[in-house]
């Protein structure tokens, strides 16, 4: 059977690791614990699980904190899990099948369902959702084809039927955000993929002042030209939000158009509806949380193409004074939120 290294950084999770441990005993084989400066029982916790501690002077970057703690692994593969995520008694079967299952095979990432995102919105849109959790830890090369031959350099990853509960005890929203400003400020290149989850996360979980802190950025990354036709609309999102804040109609109108060279998502048909609700211009309004709601999809946050646009409707007919039409959108959202 495989061997298991799990690799954590953690700092005062008190209330949450001897949780974790506890589900993960008799599945792994070491425990491995970072710590980036707790002033609670955390190392204490750790420690009397079997854990490894080390200490690792925190630099705001969690990457380099979690590769260092990948590096200190013994075992075949590595379980990358957060302090306050805890498997129930069916999945930690499954996990100790899953051992068994992939000793034979050549596998290189294992994915697991990761739940319970919604316990706060920030960037993510889905409730269970498949991540990477299982890596390992050394992986061979391989050539292939029988001319033209290359190394295979794609990994071989599988899904698994694990269910991880997240049980997150405070939304990390305002922290997150201040983390991608500082990155922002160092000069460092943001990534597609965090230029995507700073957008998302802006429109889940910014106030009106994240917002203005994000334009300079984001307004940068519109005129990128390196920036991918994905990116562009992201960006276009953010500053047309921006633009309504500020009532700027020439702005409006510059990043909506952007959006609109492509097919229009839902968060700027949202955006375009504020401005004219705003405005007092409600059956314009009404046209644009319209097409928000069943025309168009959403890019970063999926409720602009369910709830948000309904309940929208709703305030706009109310303001023309269609009790009853207002009543059919918010019985729309209800349901629809119901559902999810």
């Amino acid at each position: 059977m495989i061997t298991i290294s799990l690799c954590m950084i953690v700092k005062n999770e008190e209330e949450s690791l001897g949780r974790c441990l506890e589900s993960l005993k008799g599945i792994v084989d070491e425990m491995i614990v970072v710590d980036t400066g707790s002033e609670d029982r955390t190392v204490e916790i750790a420690k009397e699980y079997g854990a490894k501690v080390y200490d690792f002077k925190w630099t705001g970057d969690f990457s380099e904190a979690r590769n260092y703690s990948f590096s200190l692994a013994t075992c075949d593969y590595i379980y990358s899990a957060d302090a306050d995520e805890e498997l129930d008694e069916d999945n930690r079967q499954r996990f100790i099948q899953l051992k068994k299952d992939i000793e034979e095979l050549d596998i290189d990432i294992v994915q697991m369902y990761y739940c319970n995102q919604l316990s706060f919105r920030t960037v993510y849109n889905y409730d269970r959702e498949l991540r990477p959790k299982l890596f390992k830890r050394v992986r061979s090369f391989k050539w292939e084809d029988p001319i033209h031959e290359q190394v295979a350099i794609d990994p071989v990853i599988c899904n698994s039927e694990v269910e991880i509960i997240h049980r997150p005890k405070e939304n990390h929203a305002s922290r997150d955000l201040a983390s991608f400003r500082k990155a922002v400020e160092s000069g460092r290149r943001i990534s597609k993929r965090l230029h995507g989850m700073y957008a998302r996360e802006l429109f889940m979980a910014g106030t009106d002042d994240d917002f203005i802190k994000a334009k300079d950025f984001f307004a940068e990354a519109v005129k990128d030209s390196t920036r991918s036709v994905d990116e562009v609309k992201e960006a276009s999102c953010v500053l047309a939000h921006i633009a309504v804040l500020e009532k700027d109609a020439e702005a409006l109108l510059k990043y909506s158009l952007k959006d609109a060279a492509t097919e229009m998502c839902s968060e700027m048909c949202c955006e375009l509806g504020e401005y004219y609700f705003g405005k007092d211009d409600y059956d314009e309004a009404i046209v644009w949380f319209y097409n928000a709601a069943y025309e168009c999809a959403s890019i970063l946050d999926i409720k602009t193409s369910k709830e948000i646009p309904r309940l929208a409707l709703a305030k706009c007919y109310k303001a023309l004074g269609n009790e009853e039409q207002a009543a059919d959108y918010e019985k729309e959202a209800a349901e629809i939120e119901k559902g999810e």
